[in-house]
């Protein structure tokens, strides 16, 4: 292969000199679970009570993402571990820039969300379960997927005719068809505080 002659080039501002004047630490919540298991729902509430306490986030969406970045992506496989590949490089940057990012993506295989963490340092990545039972996410099927996936409308459909691995091991796990919103996103909070990537009044 050719030599491709690209070096990194080091800026004079850092990591450490944005999180001094943001005032808390980068990190990346990393949200998986199935279709309509409450991802998006969590993380908007969870951005809202972050951005009132002056912490400074970006929720990275699943849906939003492949309208511009990721609009050339399908669901295959292949193309499933492409697009959580730019994800994770997109959220690297948003944490090099001292923000707290909040990624929600079905990210449905456990090693591509390893290869992910592995972008990170051992503390920036955090990965969080948003667990609901597949009976309840069809129930509530907000955008009418399943159905069109138990019709055969839809192929390659998480849960239906692909598979979820669910995290082995995520450092947070909520469960949105026991608690509410609220308590998920307290849960999450606490979280944060007690491991020191912020400090809410």
């Amino acid at each position: 292969m050719e030599p491709r002659n690209i070096y990194w080039h080091h800026g004079i501002i850092n990591r450490t000199h944005r999180e001094q004047l943001n005032k808390h630490r980068g990190c990346c919540l990393w949200f998986t679970g199935l279709s309509g298991s409450g991802k998006s729902t969590t993380a908007c509430k969870l951005e809202e009570e972050l951005h009132n306490n002056g912490i400074h986030c970006y929720l990275l969406d699943g849906d939003n993402i492949r309208h511009g970045l990721n609009n050339d992506l399908g669901f295959s496989p292949q193309d499933r571990k492409e697009n959580i590949r730019r994800i994770g490089e997109t959220a690297k940057l948003f944490v090099d820039a001292g923000i707290v990012v909040i990624t929600s993506f079905i990210s449905p295989y456990i090693s591509d969300r390893q290869a992910v963490r592995q972008l990170f340092g051992t503390s920036d990545f955090i990965e969080l379960y948003v667990s609901c039972s597949l009976q309840v996410c069809e129930q509530r099927d907000p955008k009418g997927l399943y159905q069109k996936a138990r019709k055969g409308e839809i192929s390659s459909f998480t849960g239906i005719s692909a598979p979820y691995e669910a995290p082995e091991s995520p450092e947070i796990t909520v469960h949105t068809d026991k608690h509410t919103t609220q308590e998920n996103v307290t849960q999450i909070l606490n979280y944060l505080q007690k491991n020191n990537y912020l400090h809410l009044q």
